[in-house]
C-alpha cells in the first residue's frame, strides 16, 4: 500500500509537467495523452525497483522518450500527418497576436522534424538538460546529441527564419 500510495504522489506531483512534455514531443492532445499514458504504465508495473532507486525522474524520462521514437518506428506504415492549426490558446500579455503567431510557427516547424530531433530539441531546451543527460536519457552518445540538435535547429532555422529570437545554439553547438 505504501508503494501505491508513493506511486500516486510521485505522479501528481510530476503530472502537469509531464503532461507538457509528451505535448511538445507529440505535438497533439490526444497522442501525448497515449504517450504519457504508456509511460505511466510503465512506471506502475516497475514502481518499487525504480523507487528504491532514487532517481524515479530519470527512468520517467528516459522511457517517455524511448516511447515516442519507438511509437514512430511501430506505426510509420500506418501514420497520416495532418497539418492543421489548433486554435490558439488564450493568454495574457501586451501582444498575444504576436506570441500567437510564434507559437503556431514553432509548433509547426517542430512537427517537421524527426522524431529524434524533436525529442533532443524538448530535452535540451524545454527540459533543460546538458549534452550528457539528454544522452543518458535517449541512450545514445553525446555526440549524437549534437549532431541531432545542429541538425534540428538548422533545420527550425530554414522552416521557420523568423523565429531566429528563439532559436539560440546551446553552448558547445557551432552555427
Amino acid at each position: 500500500m505504501a508503494d501505491d500510495e508513493g506511486f500516486r504522489e510521485f505522479v501528481h506531483a510530476r503530472l502537469a509537467r509531464l503532461s507538457r512534455v509528451a505535448y511538445l514531443l507529440t505535438g497533439e492532445h490526444h497522442a501525448a495523452e497515449d504517450l504519457l499514458q504508456n509511460t505511466l504504465v510503465r512506471l506502475a508495473s516497475r514502481w518499487q525497483k525504480v523507487s528504491r532507486t532514487g532517481v524515479p525522474d530519470a527512468y520517467v524520462r528516459k522511457v517517455m522518450y524511448h516511447e515516442h521514437v519507438s511509437a514512430w518506428r511501430r506505426s510509420r506504415h500506418l501514420r497520416v500527418e495532418l497539418t492543421t492549426a489548433e486554435p490558439p490558446e488564450r493568454g495574457a500579455g501586451p501582444d498575444m497576436a504576436a506570441e500567437t503567431v510564434r507559437r503556431l510557427l514553432l509548433e509547426q516547424a517542430l512537427a517537421k522534424l524527426t522524431r529524434k530531433q524533436r525529442a533532443v530539441i524538448v530535452l535540451r531546451f524545454f527540459e533543460d538538460l546538458s549534452e550528457a543527460d539528454a544522452a543518458e536519457a535517449l541512450g545514445v552518445s553525446v555526440g549524437t546529441i549534437k549532431s541531432q540538435t545542429s541538425h534540428a535547429l538548422m533545420r527550425l532555422r530554414q522552416l521557420a527564419p523568423e523565429l531566429h529570437v528563439l532559436i539560440k545554439e546551446p553552448s558547445g553547438v557551432a552555427a
